[in-house]
């Protein structure tokens, strides 16, 4: 099985045109333990990064029959507690939240984070008021490590979760 793929789901590079999906998953229900949309500006300069992550990738999710987009998901590099570690994040557009694709779009991506190499653990960090992602990492198999004071986005602080795969185990 190729690494970003499972079952269900394919991962795509971001590419450029890619921008649309950002859009859809800029509304205030998509956004809701994000921070809120954001403006189209923040938009593109978001798309731009996704397309020049030089240590991590960021995907288009399909289905892997249709080939039809359901979402966006990713890994890039972070610094976390003085060790530099790759983190995850992902969206789910709204006619297909509730099928599972999230938790295998996030065991496609521990794949890929794992074939990157680089560095042991992968985190994601949902806020804990978030089942649906909460969720998600429990069901792609990350381990709680607990409460954690998280900034995000930058200048706001919230209360995450500290979930985490590790990737030499596997």
């Amino acid at each position: 099985m190729d690494i970003t793929e499972a079952r269900q789901v394919r991962l795509e590079p971001w590419a450029e045109g890619d921008f649309w999906l950002l859009q859809r998953t800029n509304s205030p229900e998509m956004t809701e333990h994000l921070g809120g949309p954001e403006s189209e500006e923040k938009l593109a300069s978001r798309h731009q990064r996704y397309l020049g992550i030089e240590r991590g990738q960021m995907y288009r999710v399909t289905l892997a029959d249709t080939g039809e987009t359901v979402g966006s998901i990713g890994f890039w590099e972070r610094v976390w507690r003085d060790r530099a570690a790759w983190e995850t994040g992902w969206g789910v557009l709204p006619e297909f939240q509730g099928r599972g694709l999230a938790v295998k779009a996030a065991r496609a991506v521990v794949e890929a984070a794992r074939a990157a190499g680089e560095h042991r653990y992968l985190h994601a960090f949902p806020r804990v008021d978030h089942p649906a992602s909460n969720a998600v990492c429990r069901g792609a198999g990350f381990e709680l490590l607990g409460e954690v004071e998280f900034e995000y986005p930058r200048g706001h602080w919230i209360m995450s979760n500290d979930w985490r795969v590790d990737l030499g185990r596997g």
